[in-house]
């Protein structure tokens, strides 16, 4: 039986490969990466907009870009 903490992280693991599903849609739809990426930030905004103001959810969006960036300076040969 998996702990809480691995249960999450299955949680994690199945919403970020629909991301990943959502992404290819997207990129078929649209060949421009700004489109693309403006529309998923749009999308975090939207998760959050009746709960929080507009600056604590780039403060989100900011916190998880910091975990995120020294993942992804490894290169591709880390990841």
């Amino acid at each position: 039986m998996a702990t809480p903490s691995e249960k999450n992280f299955q949680d994690y693991k199945k919403a970020e490969k629909k991301a990943m599903e959502l992404l290819a849609e997207m990129k078929a739809v649209s060949p421009k990466k700004n489109d693309i990426e403006l529309s998923l930030l749009v999308a975090i905004f939207e998760l959050h907009k009746r709960e929080l103001p507009a600056a604590n959810i780039a403060k989100i969006i900011q916190g998880h870009l910091n975990e995120l960036v020294p993942f992804y300076s490894r290169g591709p040969e880390g990841n």
